[in-house]
């Protein structure tokens, strides 16, 4: 019976071996243990092992060494889907706990996946423990819960692949807890009610100046407390604040706010409550209940973080570890969950998948992978330093994924040309050049032909032009069939085409800025079924969304 040490020095060189084109080498299996705990005392006594277990596994195929390694993965997985992921700080296999955390305003859209990525993967790398918190507290009116997002966001989670730890936990359902907490600080004479406007408590915070309620008595403040949840005080008469240092030298930290009256009707607990905890003192709370251990967050919540601090120190818990991350914009995607709630509501954009909102329901209508996805986010890496990347990554590692799919023709807005002197022509073209077992799409040709009106505008007299796969023409006076045979000195220009006939599809591609593009497809689409990854050639990879009425429906993903 090999021994547990011994099974993970096999997997570890197994992982080397296929990423090497089936070799293996010592020296890269030991650093490895060492990431283990292999201490430096015991390499002179392990090498001998680790080079016999080498010496077996070069000497086998590449096909029993991916067969052998299926079996061990499990050892070594860790380490594998880090995909450059630095390591946790203080975090130990199977004690890391991390959370979900989305406000629900709205699904979550191709920069929100990130965090969630990166959190999921982490998770993975330490076999700990994901949560998934709705933080569905009132929030702002500029930024207000839309009910659809309850079941949108898990929607996206599941299509993203990421596990967590079910059910799912509402804020809404933990309003008593927090008022019991918030109890306890007013006990501990750490927050008072305060009555001033907001623009008396900007001032005071700018002048460094206590306002005359945080000298009130704990009676007193019990008291004001139980009649803001009692309903005494309407929206903007009363506010909870933790007292903190008024000198302190960033005025937001001052005495902030940790609770506040908001009459607005929430979508799933009604009008039961009124007082809400603001961000900070909801996850102060959460996240010591919940036993999370590692927290990531957007370096714009960092004011957030050091108040979360101050109150664990209130009530001497543990701190888990907080780590921030910079900004990430994407270049070519316009993002904005406002702007996209606006555009729903006045029926501009026809919903949340809508391709400008650039949710994941979106992105998954277009035809991008979920796996094109984490690979995404992954390659951005975690860091603090706030970056731009273009949307055209995101793109290319879709490409990887559905470089396979089958290949037609789709000619849009077509223009119907006569080639003269063109022969009678039966044709096989492959559904993918590097498929051929496939099969092929079949054309049967005469002089009479649809080419893309953009194509037909580029033309110019005495220019060779080649249709694909087909044969090569001029234009003089009029179209003119030049030979059959491709000859790419002579370097003429590509044209997609369709034959004029009868049994052509008409075909629609939605495109990312909502315009709709129309034209004719070839019959080869009658068999697709709806979410079939296609490339028009010389047009770009899209996803068959459905068939209405004679017209086939289509999304365009990239080129």
């Amino acid at each position: 019976m090999m021994k547990k040490s011994e099974k993970k020095i096999l997997a570890y060189a197994l992982a080397n071996a296929i990423s090497h084109n089936g070799k293996a080498q010592v020296g890269a299996v030991l650093p490895k243990l060492f990431q283990e705990g292999l201490k430096k005392e015991q390499v002179k006594a392990i090498i001998p092992k680790i080079q016999k277990i080498v010496k077996q596994i070069n000497a086998l195929s590449k096909e029993a060494q991916e067969e052998k390694y299926q079996k061990l993965s499990s050892l070594v997985k860790r380490k594998e889907e880090r995909k450059g992921l630095p390591e946790l700080p203080n975090a130990k296999q199977g004690k890391v706990v991390m959370r979900l955390a989305p406000f629900p305003s709205g699904p979550l859209h191709i920069g929100n996946a990130r965090p969630f990525i990166v959190n999921d993967e982490y998770v993975k790398m330490y076999q700990g423990k994901l949560l998934f918190v709705i933080d569905d507290t009132i929030g702002s009116e500029e930024k207000r819960i839309m009910p659809e997002s309850y079941k949108l966001i898990p929607e996206a989670l599941d299509w993203l692949k990421i596990r967590y730890k079910k059910p799912i936990i509402y804020k809404s359902d933990r309003l008593n807890l927090y008022y019991r907490y918030a109890e306890e600080l007013i006990k501990k004479d750490k927050a008072y009610v305060c009555f001033c406007s907001s623009d008396v408590l900007h001032e005071n915070r700018v002048k460094r100046k206590e306002c005359e309620h945080r000298r009130a008595n704990i009676k007193e403040n019990l008291k004001n407390w139980k009649e803001m949840l009692n309903g005494k005080y309407k929206q903007g008469q009363a506010i909870l604040r933790i007292k903190t240092n008024m000198q302190h030298k960033n005025p937001a930290f001052r005495d902030r706010v940790l609770f506040r009256i908001s009459e607005r009707e929430h979508p799933k607990t009604k009008k039961k409550y009124k007082v809400w905890p603001l961000l900070e003192f909801s996850w102060a709370i959460d996240d010591h209940l919940l036993g999370i251990t590692h927290i990531l967050r957007g370096k714009d919540l960092m004011m957030e973080s050091e108040m979360e601090k101050y109150i664990w120190d209130i009530f001497g818990w543990k701190k888990p570890i907080i780590i921030h991350t910079g900004l990430i914009n994407i270049e070519g995607a316009k993002i904005s969950k406002s702007k996209s709630q606006k555009e729903i509501v006045t029926g501009k954009y026809f919903g949340w998948d809508d391709p400008r909102t650039w949710s994941l329901q979106s992105l998954r209508r277009k035809g991008i992978e979920a796996e094109a996805v984490r690979a995404f986010c992954l390659s951005l890496g975690l860091t603090q330093t706030e970056a731009t990347v273009p949307i055209e990554n995101l793109y290319k590692e879709n490409k990887k994924i559905v470089e396979k799919s089958d290949r037609y023709f789709f000619v849009a807005n077509p223009t119907k040309i006569k080639i003269k002197s063109a022969l009678k022509i039966k044709t096989k073209i492959l559904l993918h050049p590097d498929h051929p077992k496939r099969g092929c799409r079949n054309f049967s040709t005469y002089q009479d032909f649809y080419i893309a009106n953009e194509d037909y505008k580029k033309i110019r007299r005495g220019c060779l032009y080649r249709l694909m796969n087909l044969f090569n023409f001029t234009k003089n006076t009029y179209f003119k069939f030049i030979s059959k045979e491709h000859e790419p000195k002579l370097k003429a220009k590509l044209i997609h085409w369709l034959p004029v006939q009868k049994d052509l599809v008409q075909a629609e591609v939605l495109m990312p800025d909502g315009n709709i593009i129309k034209g004719l497809a070839e019959n080869g689409i009658r068999k697709l079924k709806p979410d079939t990854i296609i490339q028009f050639e010389r047009f770009g990879f899209c996803r068959f969304d459905g068939k209405e009425k004679n017209k086939f429906l289509f999304w365009f993903g990239h080129r």
